[in-house]
Formats: structure tokens, C-alpha cells, sequence
């Protein structure tokens, strides 16, 4: 069988590439009523997202939810906004030119790194047609959420496949849908979980918060609550946790049916009535600090905790662009 490479079908001889494509969530483009309705149209209407039938869903997005969310969000985002923008998008761009720096190349050919958002900017189609003009001849794609769902992981590969639909010549993809079992995934977690306790302390109770889904999703099929649980409870036994000094909840929900529970809300209300003084809260299922994690967390449940009688409320900071990230997503992409 005649065996092609990339001289025979390039013009222009150019060497064969891999590409990485890192898939974030997304963010608005700034933190304003405009930006976060653009935003929130194009996530919500995702039907991964919400899955009610299109016109009734298009009434209540368009007709209530677009009108009055926008507004409040941006209000929320301008609390953690940076200097240099979106904290999930810089630190998404840093940790994906760190990654850069430890997968130079893989099986012997050059290693292209970009960064795409499933909803805004930088987008799929953009992230993938840069691998492509760069003859990239395989193409990795590494959505950041640890922990499959179908409205995340499931969702990004329906915009991948969406974009491959249009191209003539479709080079080999590898979609790796979930590390939330990986070794070195746990072993990151638990290390920052550790560094943290040496620099300020070890507290009473650590909650590990995961971002909520219906749970009538989990009944249709969606394994997410699995796989946090396979997460949370492998990064306790990593730190020798006994049971009663972790727990597993869920924040950020949305809506009137019920979600995920235990809720990360409820559980401090909860801890600071039976005593409890002093939480540390992890949330693992982010691979970058965001709006749930800097603002909801970070701000609104420490204030909660405080207001229900705790006394000390530490956040433990997602992986973000540290160095120890952009290791441990090396070994994911390349395990040898």
C-alpha cells in the first residue's frame, strides 16, 4: 500500500506538524450588558446546554432571560475582571503557551499548540483552521474539563465535528474526553491542596465543589456524577483524607428543577450551624479560575459561611497556567 506523506500532498513541502487544541468554556469579551447577552445567547441556546424544545426555550431565552441576565452578570464579572481581560482567558492563553514549552514535539514531529473557546472568542473554527494552515496532519483535541458531560465535552465535540464537516482533507483526529482518573491529574490536585495547607494551615472541613448539572440529565445517560465522585474521592484518598474531613458538592445552578446535590450553599450554611469554624473549598472540575470559582466561591459563599457563623473560609485556586498544569497536560497527551 503506497504510504503518503505530507510532500506528496503539500505544494509547498512543507514538514508535517502536530496540533493541540485546548478547549476551554468561554467568556465575554468584556464585561458589559452587550458582550455577556452575545455571550449567553450563544451558550445557552447550545442544546447540550438546555435541552427543551427550540421554540419554547427560544421564548424564554430571547423573552426573559437575554433581557435580564445580561445586566447582572456583568456586574459579577467586573468583580474579577483583570487588567489584561477575562481571568479564564488569560490564564487559559498562559497555561497554553506553558504547554508549548513541554511538548515541543511528539513521535518525532513538531508540536503546534492552540487555544480555543467552545463559545466566543478565540473559537473551534479559528483553533482548528490555524492547526490546519499549519499542516498539522494529526490533530489533538483536549477539552479542560476534567470530568465528561455532555453539555461540556459532549458539546465541544459536536462544534470539532461541525467544523471537520466543511473540510475537504480531514487529518486523524484524537478527541480525549475526560482525565478525571488520570494519575497525574490527581497527584496535581492533591499537591496544591497540600501547598496550600503548608503556606496557611490545615482547616476543619474541605469541600470539594463541582458545578452542578439537572439531574434529570444524569438520569437520561450523563455520567458526570461519576466521574466527579471517581475524582473527588481518588484525590482524598491521595491525601489520606478520612471521610468525615472531605466532602463532594455542587454550585452554580440554574433554574427551578433540581440539580446535583449535595448544594455547595446549603452544606456551608450547614457546617457553620453544627460548629464547623473554618473550610477550605477545592473546585477540581475547573481547570482555570472563572466566574464560579473567583466570584461565586470565592466571594458570595465566603460571605455566606461567614454571615452563618464561620470564622475562616479559604478558596484553593484552580491549576491555571502554573507550571505543574502544563506538566500534567503534557503527560495526558503524551503518557509515554
Amino acid at each position: 500500500m503506497a504510504r503518503y506523506t505530507s510532500s506528496d500532498i503539500d505544494p509547498h513541502g512543507r514538514e508535517e506538524i502536530i496540533g493541540v487544541l485546548l478547549i476551554n468554556l468561554g467568556t465575554p469579551d468584556a464585561p458589559n450588558a452587550k458582550a455577556l447577552r452575545r455571550y449567553l445567547g450563544e451558550f445557552l441556546w447550545d442544546p447540550r446546554v438546555v435541552s427543551l424544545p427550540r421554540w419554547l426555550w427560544w421564548l424564554i431565552l430571547h423573552g426573559i432571560i437575554l433581557r435580564i441576565r445580561p445586566k447582572r452578570s456583568a456586574k459579577l464579572y467586573q468583580q474579577i475582571w483583570l487588567e489584561q481581560g477575562s481571568p479564564l482567558l488569560v490564564y487559559s492563553q498562559q497555561l497554553a503557551q506553558q504547554l508549548s514549552s513541554h511538548l515541543t514535539t511528539l513521535d518525532d514531529k513538531p508540536v503546534k499548540v492552540e487555544l480555543a473557546m467552545r463559545y466566543g472568542n478565540p473559537s473551534i473554527p479559528q483553533g482548528l483552521r490555524a492547526l490546519r494552515d499549519a499542516n498539522a496532519t494529526r490533530i489533538i483535541v483536549l477539552p479542560l474539563y476534567p470530568q465528561y458531560s455532555a453539555t461540556t465535552s459532549g458539546s465541544t465535540f459536536d462544534a470539532v465535528s461541525a467544523e471537520l464537516q466543511t473540510w475537504r482533507w480531514i487529518p486523524k483526529v484524537d478527541f480525549i474526553n475526560h482525565y478525571a482518573d488520570n494519575n497525574h491529574y490527581i497527584a496535581a490536585i492533591a499537591k496544591s491542596i497540600n501547598q496550600h495547607w503548608q503556606q496557611h494551615g490545615k482547616s476543619e472541613k474541605l469541600l470539594m465543589s463541582f458545578h452542578g448539572l439537572p439531574k434529570s440529565y444524569c438520569q437520561a445517560g450523563d455520567p458526570y456524577y461519576c466521574f466527579c465522585l471517581m475524582t473527588a474521592k481518588n484525590v482524598a484518598k491521595q491525601l489520606q483524607l478520612n471521610d468525615d474531613q472531605w466532602q463532594l458538592v455542587f454550585q452554580s445552578r440554574f433554574g427551578l428543577q433540581p440539580w446535583l446535590q449535595p448544594y455547595c450553599d446549603d452544606v456551608l450554611k450547614k457546617l457553620a450551624k453544627q460548629g464547623v469554624k473554618s473550610v477550605d473549598i477545592i473546585c477540581p472540575g475547573f481547570a482555570t479560575d472563572c466566574l464560579e470559582t473567583l466570584q461565586e466561591i470565592a466571594i458570595e459563599y465566603k460571605h455566606l459561611f461567614m454571615q452563618a457563623g464561620g470564622e475562616q473560609f479559604n478558596y484553593i485556586p484552580a491549576l491555571n497556567a502554573g507550571d505543574a498544569h502544563a506538566m500534567m497536560l503534557a503527560k495526558i497527551i503524551d503518557p509515554k
